[in-house]
């Protein structure tokens, strides 16, 4: 109990310091027109694999280069507003889907529920990943692909969240009464379901960014996401890993962000779930 006590009392804390990591990440790729550097598909071979803190008559390469002479500063850059749209879509298409379905499958009930609660078992039965490796490799690499499949390949955990929320909030008093009041199906899960059940799937949300996040990186990782020259920081990593003893730094940098970014999204995430699952919360 004192171990739980003392991680909520620095949880605050903790919260401030990830929230303005994920803000500056955020504000920085918003802004990565305007504050990079120098064009990330500028190629300077006479300059390529030089350290960190590099600088030549033209500019500075605080971050060194990669193999073609690019500037890794501005690469990073542009890596994080490709990597933030990504998941920031592939989570609103995987929200949206099993949110929609979760709630009609609790409302509507018989056949219909039994039809869409046996696909997500089906669904669920299968990696993501893999899914989501496969699935690309037959519709080829592409950014909305990409948008698309991870979308699509998610949704099934929103839909029992969702399905589960739904029957509870169903049987309330005021449910009832509003439809003996003569609401329609669409007024009441809108109006009167989707509010009462926005905490948990927030939660999910949230912990779903970090996955899309790190499934961006994996799939450009091995070719399958965001294709050069725009930089994405798994494909970054990956043309890095034939440098590793000669030019560290490009995999290093890249790899860092990507730590950063996703342990932030995952402590704030634990900190939703504390405090909007009234289970979870000690006196």
């Amino acid at each position: 109990m004192q171990g739980r006590t003392g991680l909520w009392r620095r949880a605050p804390v903790t919260v401030i310091v990830v929230a303005l990591i994920l803000a500056a990440i955020a504000v920085v790729a918003l802004l990565a027109p305007w504050i990079s550097p120098a064009d990330p598909a500028r190629q300077t071979l006479i300059a390529r694999l030089r350290p960190p803190g590099h600088t030549t008559s033209t500019m500075t390469y605080w971050l060194g280069t990669d193999e073609l002479g690019r500037d890794l500063l501005s690469r990073i850059v542009w890596g994080a507003r490709a990597s933030l749209l990504v998941a920031l879509l592939s989570v609103t298409v995987s929200l949206t889907v099993g949110t929609l379905l979760g709630m009609l499958a609790a409302w509507k009930r018989g056949w219909v529920e039994i039809a869409i609660m046996r696909f997500v078992d089906i669904m669920l039965s299968i990696p993501a990943i893999l899914l989501a490796v496969l699935t690309v490799a037959v519709l080829g690499p592409g950014f909305g692909k990409l948008i698309l499949v991870l979308g699509l390949t998610r949704w099934p955990r929103y839909t029992r969240v969702a399905y589960a929320q739904t029957l509870q909030v169903a049987s309330l008093p005021y449910i009832k009464a509003a439809e003996l009041g003569g609401a329609g199906t669409l007024r009441i899960l809108f109006r009167h379901v989707l509010p009462n059940i926005a905490g948990p799937l927030t939660v999910v949300a949230t912990a779903e960014f970090g996955l899309m996040i790190l499934f961006e990186a994996g799939l450009s990782f091995l070719g399958l996401g965001i294709q050069p020259p725009q930089p994405s920081w798994g494909s970054i990593m990956s043309a890095g890993r034939q440098y590793v003893e000669r030019a560290w730094w490009i995999t290093l940098f890249p790899g860092a962000c990507l730590f950063l970014l996703v342990l932030s999204v995952n402590v704030l995430g634990d900190w939703l779930r504390d405090r909007l699952d009234p289970r979870s919360r000690t006196r």
